[in-house]
């Protein structure tokens, strides 16, 4: 927990529940720790789309503000503003006197995650091939082979954090910060639910390596066919 001037803080739910009901809806894990004060809003984002992509947040089911701060031992307002954001990105939907109801995904909609990320990424991607050095592709290894010890412990959270990275690292290159941020946001968005079992994340993050080896070798044509099928995919 956190402290306020050298006292321990806890923030309190809200006692206005804002009609939403707390009884009968499906448990949520335990957070291992209480959110600290600072920056309470993007930690419990960050917490609700980790839930999200672990699927500990399941699709279909309703959540409300009260239920979800309790467990993370802060008030409803928070959690709301935090599930107000994932309503934007499409994660979560409005369920009027309930709650947030997470979005059911289909694979058609998957499919088109993926399509577009691949309209955005690979042509920059190749065209980073042609005028990145190889010495610069190589500082991405560290990030590359996270994704693979990621994939190998079979957590999805861990992998889709370090997957983000890697990806980002790699657009980065293009200097376009605008970029980064749409691509980012498309990535995320791909992520959950992650139904991937372990054995295909495995070999999901081995095509990062692949795509990096292929990157320092100046390989275009091995590149190219690299990322598509990555994308192909679900990347």
């Amino acid at each position: 927990m956190g402290q306020a001037n050298g006292r321990e803080w806890r923030e309190r739910p809200d006692g206005d529940a804002r009609g939403e009901h707390t009884h009968g809806e499906p448990g949520f894990p335990q957070p291992r720790a209480v959110v600290q004060r600072s920056s309470v809003r993007g930690q419990v984002l960050d917490a609700l789309r980790t839930a999200l992509v672990s699927g500990e947040l399941r699709p279909g089911e309703v959540y409300s503000a009260p239920v979800l701060a309790e467990r993370f031992g802060v008030s409803a307002t928070p959690v709301r503003e935090a599930m107000q954001q994932l309503t934007l990105e499409g994660a979560v939907e409005v369920v009027p006197n309930r709650g947030f109801r997470v979005v059911e995904r289909g694979a058609r909609e998957l499919a088109e995650l993926a399509e577009v990320r691949a309209l955005v990424e690979v042509p920059v991607i190749l065209r980073l091939a042609r005028t990145v050095s190889a010495e610069r592709w190589a500082e991405l290894r560290p990030l590359a082979e996270a994704t693979v010890r990621a994939a190998s412990s079979g957590c999805r959270a861990t992998y889709a954090e370090c997957d983000r990275a890697f990806h980002g690292a790699v657009l980065s290159l293009a200097g376009n910060e605008q970029l980064v941020r749409i691509a980012g946001d498309l990535h995320r968005r791909a992520q959950w639910p992650l139904v991937r079992g372990r054995v295909e994340l495995v070999a999901d993050a081995h095509e990062h390596t692949a795509l990096l080896d292929a990157l320092i070798a100046g390989d275009v044509d091995v590149v190219r066919v690299l990322v598509g099928e990555h994308f192909a995919g679900g990347g």
